[in-house]
């Protein structure tokens, strides 16, 4: 993005948050370094999915980015953060941002996250949909789960429910079932080729019978170059051997 263009985009608060994030992003515990990169990814007029929003860390970076013109949809399950998100969206004024408490499957229906609880406190960061889980695989650390009951839907019902003429960035963090996420996302990677940000890791893939291999194999089938971030080289393709559980797949 230039200076220009970063002007324009980063006036008001959103566009604040979502410069102070990004410059945070290498030195900030509580971001991911990819965060950094996303001006990389994400132009004005953007329309950009956070599945798994959490607190809205992503969402306030895309929607600084996106600018006035584009729109974020922060898609979260659970009550407490989904609440945080759009309190927060409220405070902003951010009419470009809109919170949606649910969790996206390969199907529609109910479900139940499982969530973790560390010396009784939520960790909702490692809260996962248990639909087609076996066991709590990366999650049997925790001592203490409690059942959150939740409504299910597909990407592909979503993007069809809101209209999407275009959809430009998915980024999800859903510990794991990111694989379930990609079966309820066909139509939607046929037609609208939206470039996708997940996070694999094996550990929360094994639960539901995947692995980072398969998914970033499944994603090449369809046409999609994986690549992951380094804070000196940016956006370099995705070696066999690297370790980074953010996986940017761009469309050929």
């Amino acid at each position: 993005m230039d200076r220009v263009a970063e002007s324009v985009v980063g006036s008001g608060p959103t566009g604040l948050l979502s410069r102070t994030l990004r410059a945070l992003a290498p030195h900030a515990w509580f971001l991911e370094d990819e965060v950094a990169g996303l001006a990389d990814v994400v132009s004005t007029g953007a329309v950009c999915l956070d599945v798994g929003a959490e607190y809205g860390l992503y969402t306030w970076t895309l929607a600084g980015l996106a600018g006035p013109t584009g729109h974020v949809h922060a898609v979260e399950p659970q009550p407490g953060p989904s609440a945080f998100v759009d309190t927060t969206r409220r405070l902003l004024g951010a009419d470009t941002v809109t919170v949606h408490r649910t969790a996206l499957g390969a199907a529609a229906g109910g479900g139940v996250l499982s969530l973790p609880r560390r010396r009784l406190l939520p960790v909702h960061g490692r809260a996962f949909l248990t639909t087609g889980a076996t066991g709590l695989g990366s999650n049997s650390e925790f001592s203490h789960h409690e059942d959150v009951p939740v409504a299910v839907t597909t990407l592909d019902d979503l993007v069809a429910d809101l209209e999407l003429e275009r959809l430009d960035l998915v980024k999800a963090d859903i510990e794991g079932a990111e694989a379930h996420l990609l079966r309820g996302a066909h139509a939607t990677l046929a037609t609208l080729r939206p470039t996708l940000m997940l996070e694999l890791e094996d550990r929360h893939l094994a639960r539901f019978g995947a692995s980072v291999a398969e998914i970033v194999a499944e994603l090449a089938a369809d046409g999609y170059e994986a690549r992951t971030w380094h804070r000196e080289r940016g956006w370099v393709p995705r070696c066999l051997d690297d370790e980074r559980r953010n996986v940017l797949f761009t469309p050929r």
